[in-house]
């Protein structure tokens, strides 16, 4: 009888373990999050798309850093940590004359709390 009680504990403390928990959204936010002048004396436009609202503006920061140190490249994939996650996605550069466009795509968030989510492209009716 011991032993049966045992093991229901066991079966239940492992039944409510926690782990890391995978969300999809599908209403991240398209936008020019930042407009600047570069070292190499050239604009460079940072827009995000797909992108989670409380943290779109420190990622754009980190992707203009990395540009600025010759660390990006056209359709990379790649993760940008920032304080709160570390966001994957892809980036794709458009330079005409001296105009940079940086788009970079939000995929999946990684969350300093043990969640992630997935963007997932919303459907049509």
């Amino acid at each position: 009888m011991k032993i049966i009680g045992i093991f229901l504990i066991l079966c239940a403390q492992l039944t409510f373990a926690q782990t890391e928990k995978a969300e999809s959204y599908n209403h991240g936010h398209n936008g020019i999050e930042l407009v600047s002048r570069c070292q190499k004396g050239n604009t460079v436009i940072v827009s995000t798309y797909n992108a989670k609202m409380t943290i779109r503006e420190e990622i754009a920061q980190n992707i203009f850093k990395m540009y600025e140190a010759n660390q990006l490249e056209n359709n990379q994939w790649l993760t940008v940590t920032c304080n709160q996650a570390k966001v994957y996605g892809k980036c794709s550069i458009r330079t005409k004359n001296k105009l940079t466009a940086i788009d970079f795509y939000f995929e999946k968030v990684y969350w300093n709390s043990g969640t992630t989510e997935v963007y997932v492209k919303p459907t049509k009716p």
